[in-house]
């Protein structure tokens, strides 16, 4: 028989607010997502942590790097470009804005990636084994050379998201295919430097759209009939309503309940056997890649 082709079900925004954590760790433990990464700029991250261990740290944890939401981990005088006179990151349309004009220094960028680090660090007891950006801005060589750099002196290296998608998929499931276009184009760029530096990460990338497009039944199944290669990373964003993360995100609350009960549902799971998937946690790349060497 054909080997079972490898879905990876990452949950981004862990810590962002109290009942997405919970939402997240609920289907955690009901083996329907297989990793989890960690906003530790949120005010809810420390208390996220908490929930994780007495929960029995039921997934893989790792750190979802953020220069668009919430405030920095450094001092906002040592990171100028990123921050808004209040001393919040610029929200994510002014953040590429001032990176396409030159007007984020590649300097503050690596000492806030640092300290976000060390942070994640300080919470969890180790180094993150899943990286992947906040809003995909790693695409940009402004965020992703200081960031890859920091993960290069890390043995062993992180599972990283390579945000690529293969035009067929683009053009079969809807929405948001004018990002989905230009993510996969700058994203092909950071996905070769990532396997250069033998970072492990999937062949295919699905699940970016637009808000109401998860609230479609078919929403997840679509992507797992569409989805090429032997290895798939599907990104969700799951929780139940949270009130905190109004006016903080740039996404919807209602979006966030629909993924948790799409992949709550009896057809997610039988999705992912009818188009061939095993579900795996990242750690399972990295470890091949140590039996490999």
């Amino acid at each position: 028989m054909r080997p079972a082709r490898t879905l990876v079900v990452v949950a981004d925004d862990f810590g962002i607010g109290p009942d997405t954590t919970r939402g997240i760790l609920d289907l955690a433990v009901e083996g329907r997502i297989t990793a989890t990464v960690l906003l530790v700029t949120s005010p809810h991250a420390e208390a996220a942590v908490t929930a994780w261990g007495r929960a029995g740290r039921p997934i893989e944890l790792g750190w979802h790097p953020c220069l668009t939401l919430d405030r920095p981990v450094c001092s906002a005088d040592r990171v100028r470009s990123l921050v808004r006179p209040d001393g919040r990151f610029w929200p994510l349309g002014v953040f590429l804005r001032r990176a396409a004009t030159g007007r984020i220094r590649s300097a503050d960028v690596a000492a806030e990636l640092r300290a976000q680090y060390d942070r994640f660090r300080d919470l969890v007891g180790r180094r993150p084994s899943v990286v992947n950006a906040h809003h995909h801005v790693a695409v940009l060589r402004v965020v992703g050379r200081p960031l890859f750099d920091l993960l290069a002196d890390q043995p062993p290296l992180p599972f990283v998201r390579r945000v690529v998608e293969p035009v067929a998929t683009i053009a079969r499931v809807p929405g948001a295919r004018a990002k989905r276009a230009a993510l996969t184009w700058l994203g092909r760029r950071t996905a070769r430097r990532t396997a250069r530096l033998g970072f492990p990460g999937c062949d295919t990338f699905a699940g970016v759209t637009d808000p109401p497009c998860v609230a479609d039944e078919q929403f997840f199944t679509r992507w797992l009939r569409t989805a090429p290669g032997e290895t798939v990373e599907l990104m969700c964003h799951p929780g139940y309503a949270d009130e905190t993360i109004a006016g903080r995100d740039d996404g919807t609350i209602s979006a966030r309940v629909h993924e948790l009960h799409l992949l709550r549902s009896p057809d997610f799971l039988a999705a992912v056997r009818r188009n061939g998937f095993r579900l795996a946690a990242p750690a399972e790349f990295s470890r091949s890649r140590l039996l490999a060497a």
